[in-house]
């Protein structure tokens, strides 16, 4: 079924990536790190879906989706050009990847989206706390929200640069050894979500490190 919405805000929150605040349709409900697919309400773009995860919670008024703007890609360099007022088209719900107890949270890029909404839903629950938070970026510009993280998880918050060293940030990539100098038990539920090879690459060292696959939870 689809729903058009109306914008009511759009902020970037970094150099490349944009906040969406939009209308909620009526009894539109979704469990924190779901999907729909979303397409702009104007002539020639209504059928370009792209599968977008919210990051507000359910309880909200409003839905909220976090984009990162892919210059050239077409429906993402679109979306940049809309205002408030301007409406989209929100469609089913889907997605798998839900919260089933403490645990990590691995994310490269714009992969944090389904995280936003499970740990804001966490946080007013007063279930945040004990789970930890591991977010790979190119450099620090690409961070999203960062400091809404740190409120939320405090140390438990790790933010890993590849391509740039800042003071107060790890560099590398979220490899085995990674892994190994950060996290003592891997008997522990672990959320994974990034682009694919980084999906691959993590989950391969995972398993290297004796995570079992049905504690490892990722987007299928």
């Amino acid at each position: 079924m689809e729903h058009v919405v109306k914008i009511l805000m759009k902020e970037f929150v970094t150099h490349d990536t944009i906040r969406f605040i939009t209308e909620k349709p009526e009894n539109y409900n979704f469990l924190p790190g779901q999907a729909t697919e979303v397409s702009i309400n104007q002539p020639g773009w209504k059928d370009k879906k792209r599968p977008f995860t919210f990051c507000s919670k359910n309880s909200d008024p409003v839905l909220e989706f976090t984009v990162k703007i892919y210059p050239h890609e077409g429906v993402t360099e679109q979306l940049s050009r809309l205002k408030p007022g301007d409406e989209l088209i929100v469609r089913d719900v889907w997605g798998t990847i839900n919260y089933k107890g403490l645990g990590v949270f691995i994310a490269g890029g714009a992969g944090i989206t389904p995280f936003i909404a499970i740990l804001r839903d966490l946080m007013d629950k007063g279930q945040a706390e004990g789970n930890m938070l591991l977010f790979a970026n190119k450099a620090w510009k690409d961070i999203i929200l960062e400091r809404e993280f740190k409120e939320m998880l405090g140390n438990k918050a790790h933010f890993i640069l590849s391509r740039e060293e800042r003071e107060g940030y790890d560099s590398g990539r979220i490899d085995e050894d990674y892994l190994k100098r950060h996290i003592k038990d891997f008997n522990q539920n672990f959320y994974l979500c990034g682009p694919t090879q980084f999906i691959v690459s993590v989950k391969r060292a995972l398993d290297s490190l004796g995570a079992s696959p049905e504690s490892v939870v990722i987007e299928v």
